[in-house]
């Protein structure tokens, strides 16, 4: 990895450095997913079973697992391996049980009602991916959340293993969840199955869940269709950056760098150090630990896109963060939760140099399921109110409604809406006409 002095380069040069890698996009993976989509939502199961044996070299019989399957897992899975799930859940759990929304129940005048309540989305997709390694701290992620909401349908997908098989420790995490729906099946295909359903499949309303480019293309799609099904973040290939100054540990900041780098050769890691020393340290650091990590081959084309910067002063890398907006961003520098305080851009933040990035992944509490490609300029990171909507409610009594009417009539006259101001018309001339006043009825949300 080449060290790129900051305050040296061009603006068009600094642009190029904050580039994400190119993720297989482009006209053809648009192209491609479009046909996917077309192919399930005319075929349903046929298709997903076809597409799964082309694109990921695997015949299932069946996409859904049983029961036996899920038993199964438990009996292959180690007891401390199981402990450790719960404790992830827990903890997860814990944090996730805090974010409940709060209702809102005033008047905004006398006899004028306002309410805002929260509801659970009914039918959710949670896609846990494949790929390289299992992921069952994504199921982790995306079904605590789930279930504090009170999600009625929770179907789960995740591409099978060579085998035909699905990871035990999947499926031990979905089982602590509650979840069991469970299918053997990813890529597009599967977010095609959840949006529109299949004979074996269920149709949900909200798609959760990271995944490559064709995963993230494939969620696009579908939430622009009507007939599709809404997502959650634009999540898809894993990125982090790290602010070091020369305080920082060498070590921890490569190790850093290459935890990332690590989860496929589309990852993005960028450091931005204020010592030149520091930099050049952590270049060498990552050399010798690359050599050591199993994946390296894997981490080393990931390092290749990525990039150290040295900046004159942190002002310039606070800037560069909020420019770049990363999902991940961990802080190696003096006093950095004060550091923190001009973060405005970036998914989730690791403060401090023994707060290591892999606490979120796991069981620290926060979720991992973050924004990518810069999307952290407008989108969080998932949370229990993602899997929640809000209803709002409104009641307004007779006398409330007369001493609002002409402000409503006048507002819907400026815009020239007449029925508008037509509908209040009729209610508050019914006090001397013929029709009388129907008395105000409160209205009750409904459980889904």
């Amino acid at each position: 990895m080449d060290i790129v002095t900051w305050s040296s380069a061009t603006s068009e040069v600094q642009r190029d450095l904050l580039e994400r890698p190119v993720a297989r996009k482009g006209d053809e993976v648009e192209a491609g997913v479009r046909a996917i989509l077309e192919d399930v939502r005319a075929r349903g199961d046929a298709a997903v079973l076809e597409l799964t044996r082309r694109f990921d070299g695997v015949s299932v019989e069946s996409l859904r697992l049983t029961p036996d399957e899920v038993e199964g897992a438990m009996r292959v899975v180690s007891p401390a391996i199981e402990a450790d799930l719960r404790e992830a859940i827990r903890r997860v759990r814990l944090f996730h049980e805090a974010q409940r929304p709060l209702a809102i129940d005033l008047e905004t005048s006398p006899g004028v009602r306002c309410e805002r309540r929260f509801v659970p989305i009914r039918k959710v997709g949670l896609y846990v991916p494949g790929g390289s390694a299992p992921l069952p701290s994504s199921v982790v992620m995306l079904g605590t959340p789930a279930a504090i909401a009170g999600c009625e349908v929770r179907a789960l997908a995740t591409p099978p293993r060579p085998d035909g098989t699905i990871d035990p420790h999947i499926l031990v995490a979905a089982k602590m969840l509650g979840i069991t729906d469970i299918f053997k099946m990813g890529g597009a295909q599967a977010i095609a199955a959840l949006a529109y359903g299949t004979r074996t499949v269920p149709r949900v309303d909200k798609i959760f869940g990271p995944g490559n480019s064709w995963v993230t293309e494939a969620k696009l799609q579908v939430a622009r269709d009507p007939a599709g099904a809404a997502c959650d973040i634009p999540a898809g290939p894993s990125e982090v950056m790290v602010i070091a100054d020369g305080s920082a540990n060498a070590r921890f900041v490569a190790a850093d760098l290459l935890a990332q780098a690590e989860h496929g050769p589309d990852s993005q890691v960028i450091l931005v150090g204020s010592s030149r020393a520091l930099v050049e340290e952590v270049a060498a650091e990552l050399e010798a630990q690359l050599e050591r990590t199993p994946r390296r081959e894997i981490a080393r084309k990931a390092l290749a896109r990525s990039v150290l910067i040295l900046v004159d002063r942190l002002s310039d890398a606070l800037d560069i963060c909020n420019e770049y907006a990363p999902e991940h961003l961990i802080l190696h520098v003096d006093d950095a939760r004060r550091y923190a305080e001009g973060i405005r851009n970036a998914g989730s933040v690791f403060i401090g140099a023994f707060t290591p990035e892999t606490a979120g992944d796991y069981a620290s509490g926060t979720n991992h399921v973050l924004p990518t490609y810069g999307f952290a300029r407008a989108f969080g990171g998932l949370t229990t109110e993602s899997f929640l909507k809000s209803i709002t409610f409104q009641e307004i009594t007779p006398h409330a409604l007369a001493e609002l009417g002409p402000v409503l009539m006048r507002l819907a006259g400026i815009e020239g809406l007449e029925a508008h101001a037509n509908a209040v018309r009729v209610r508050l001339e019914s006090k001397t006409g013929d029709v009388g006043v129907l008395p105000a009825r409160r209205v009750e949300g409904r459980k889904p």
